[in-house]
Formats: structure tokens, sequence, C-alpha cells
């Protein structure tokens, strides 16, 4: 009984610091949104005055300038749920400061039973190992690829990330690198599996990890 408060507890604690680390990064991302509006102003008086002067291999330059910037900002991704976005799109933000390319298609199947939390968990949980193990090689081999959507009947997530050498399993996961608390979050993410009758399928290679994780769906929807 009091092993199990304890872990309850533990649950509880790790839940909210988590929440409070997606307010951060997702606070993080509408922050440079606002700051590239409130510069709008004076990139347009700069345009005008390049034009005036007929530069316009130099307007060329900044509008290319400009547009990357701006595919940076707004580059949301819209899954049908407004937290899962908030959290996916923080995420992708954090990924993209670190210069880790990213690939991402995801829309949330309507009848899928994982509620919004769990979701946040498991998909907060993934990215930032996946992040972390990117952030250990050079900005060239780094990448990202995450897809959420339905598979047949089934909901479906995958998350493929650069790494290094082959890691060693540990029953279901992997012997994490990080200490307890990162051990505990992927212990998370496979319980929430675990809840809803799902199935969670972990591979590791040299220079790669893949997480895939299927969620029944009603079968008569």
């Amino acid at each position: 009984m009091l092993f199990q408060k304890w872990i309850d507890k533990r649950i509880e604690a790790y839940q909210s610091d988590l929440i409070r680390k997606y307010c951060d990064e997702v606070e993080s991302m509408y922050r440079k949104m606002r700051g590239w509006r409130h510069d709008y102003h004076n990139h347009i008086q700069a345009l005008q005055a390049s034009m005036a002067l007929e530069k316009y291999e130099e307007v060329n330059t900044y509008l290319r300038q400009l547009n990357d910037d701006l595919t940076t900002v707004d580059a949301t991704i819209k899954t049908g749920r407004v937290m899962v976005d908030a959290i996916l799109n923080g995420k992708i933000n954090i990924a993209a400061q670190n210069h880790i390319p990213v690939n991402a298609k995801a829309k949330i199947p309507e009848d899928t039973p994982v509620s919004d939390v769990d979701l946040c968990i498991i998909i907060g949980n993934l990215l930032d190992n996946a992040v972390e193990e990117n952030k250990k090689l050079p900005e060239e081999n780094r990448f990202l690829r995450i897809y959420i959507g339905q598979k047949n009947t089934q909901f479906y997530l995958a998350f493929t990330n650069a790494a290094g050498r082959k890691q060693e399993r540990q029953g279901s996961l992997f012997r994490s690198t990080k200490g307890a608390e990162h051990g505990f979050g992927l212990g998370r993410v496979e319980s929430i599996v675990k809840k809803y009758g799902g199935q969670f399928f972990a591979d590791s290679e040299d220079g790669g990890f893949t997480a895939e994780i299927l969620f029944p769906l009603n079968p008569f929807r």
C-alpha cells in the first residue's frame, strides 16, 4: 500500500514536471512568432529601400532568408488535438533549434481511445529521447522522422531518429544512458500503451533508433 502511494506520487510529480516543460517549450515557440511579427514592418522598409535602389538581387536574397525564417516559425503540425499539437510543435521547434532535420506527418483518428494527456506523455518522452540522441552526433548525421496516423484498423505512431551505436536491450526496452529518471519515462510510455491494449516495438541499430506503437481502433465505426 505504501509502495503504491509512493509510485502514485512519483507519477504525479513526473506528469506535473512534464506539463511544465511542455508549457515552457510552447511559450518559446510563440515568443519567436511574436518576435517575427514585430519585425515585419522593418522587413518591409528594408525591401522598399532596396527596390528603390534597384538592388533586385539583394531583394531576392532577403526574401529567401525571410522565407526560411517564416517556414521555421509557421511549420505547424495539426493533428486534430490542440494539446497534442502544442507538444508536438514544441518538440519540433526544439529539434530545429538543435539543427535536426525533421520530417513529420501527423493526423489523429477521431475515434482513438487514447487521452490527450497520455498521448502527450508518449510523444514528449520519445521525442525528448530522439533529440538527445541526435545532439550526440555531428549535424550532418542528424535526422528525425515522425509519423502519426491510421494504419488499417489501428492508430499508429512511429518515431525514427539518428543514433550512435546499437543500444543494449533491457527487458522490452533499452538500457538508458541518462540515469534512472530517463528510464522511468520510457517505462511510463510502455505502461500507457499496455493500458489501452496496444503494442510497443523498439529497435536499435548502429546509426538509428525506431519506436513504433499500435493502438486498436473501434472496428465498427
